[in-house]
């Protein structure tokens, strides 16, 4: 059954890679020269799915973020600007939560890029720009349950991620600064992100009293002081120990 639904899910992205044609650089090209931001929206696990595409946008270069249709229809679109483009997820293409976004984007001439299974779709239709999801069934073998269709729609918003990512020349030091936090943040850290300059040294000259001397290693906090000569080059250091 394992092995099963790996292959299920893998025949799905097979079919989506076949399928790639010009409508995705279309797509990239909308979503890179957006004087705004991307909202990505959807429903239920697109929805989950849609998170997570928003957020790797976010952290690799291209503004982004989600909103859920459902509180778009409660005062959320508020948060659509005319500079927006908006990448709408719904496997069916039917999701009647996305309707109130659609017509949104409709009336303020806000860029739709759509993403259904069904290019004939309500969704399919309204998008400026429709990015077909593989229609091969789930690995669910109620063929119920989204397994891989999330799979899929995962990848798609992996691919424009990656692709906005190459475009843009986005960079390790880029990324830092998204991403100070965590493993990542860590291995990408520098010795300027540490180190302590300028005003921030405790130093003393040479002929300083011991006394002044622990003055300032105290209020520099730093446990030393370095000693410079008269050309205020570093001759020496005196650590708490």
């Amino acid at each position: 059954s394992a092995k099963r639904t790996i292959d299920k899910e893998i025949e799905a992205l097979r079919i989506m890679e076949s399928e790639l044609d010009e409508t995705l650089t279309k797509a990239l090209d909308v979503m890179q020269y957006t004087k705004g931001r991307v909202i990505v929206t959807g429903m239920g696990k697109s929805g989950h799915i849609g998170n997570k595409i928003a957020a790797t946008l976010a952290s690799t270069g291209t503004p982004s973020f989600f909103v859920h249709p459902g509180e778009a229809s409660h005062g959320d679109l508020g948060m659509l600007t005319k500079d927006d483009v908006v990448v709408a997820i719904s496997n069916s293409g039917e999701t009647k939560e996305l309707s109130d976004i659609i017509l949104y984007c409709k009336r303020y001439g806000i860029p739709l890029i759509a993403i259904p299974k069904n290019p004939d779709s309500t969704l399919g239709k309204t998008g400026d720009i429709v990015l077909k999801l593989p229609d091969d069934g789930e690995a669910c073998p109620l063929g119920l349950a989204p397994t891989s269709s999330t799979t899929a729609t995962l990848v798609l918003g992996d691919i424009l991620a990656v692709r906005l990512l190459e475009r843009k020349g986005f960079s390790k030091t880029d990324f830092r600064q998204r991403h100070p936090g965590g493993k990542l943040g860590s291995f990408l850290q520098k010795v300027s992100d540490l180190m302590h300059k300028g005003s921030e040294m405790p130093l003393v000259k040479e002929a300083t009293s011991m006394q002044d001397a622990l003055l300032e290693m105290t209020s520099k906090m730093l446990g030393c002081v370095g000693v410079t000569d008269g050309n205020g080059k570093l001759i020496g250091i005196i650590t708490d120990g």
